[in-house]
């Protein structure tokens, strides 16, 4: 499934309560704070990977509570944010150019937590 870009966003202004975010990915758009460039899409898009697999609710459900224990044991929001176990999976293939092409299902599961 190809995602809806929406470039020059506000929207990821408006959630940016822990850390200051430049896009944010709310199936089935990619909300973008600027232009964006092919590397921060691939990032998000692989988003939209990982929300399908888990009829996006659950990934949304699966997300803040990954989240919120990774922000209760160390208390620092952004280490939290980059620790939960899909934003491992789409920092570590993000400048992979034929990573959605090849991924895995379930490709998430096998980042470190």
């Amino acid at each position: 499934m190809k995602p809806i870009i929406i470039k020059n966003s506000r929207v990821p202004g408006w959630l940016s309560w822990f850390i200051k975010i430049r896009a944010i990915t709310l199936f089935p758009f990619i909300f973008i704070r600027d232009e964006g460039d092919e590397v921060l899409i691939r990032h998000e898009t692989i988003h939209i990977k990982q929300q399908l697999e888990l009829l996006i609710v659950g990934f949304y459900l699966w997300y803040g509570i990954d989240f919120l224990i990774k922000l209760i044991k160390v208390r620092n929001p952004a280490w939290a944010y980059y620790k939960i176990i899909f934003e491992q999976e789409a920092y570590a293939n993000e400048r992979n150019e034929n990573y959605l092409s090849n991924r895995k299902l379930w490709g998430f599961i096998r980042r470190k937590k």
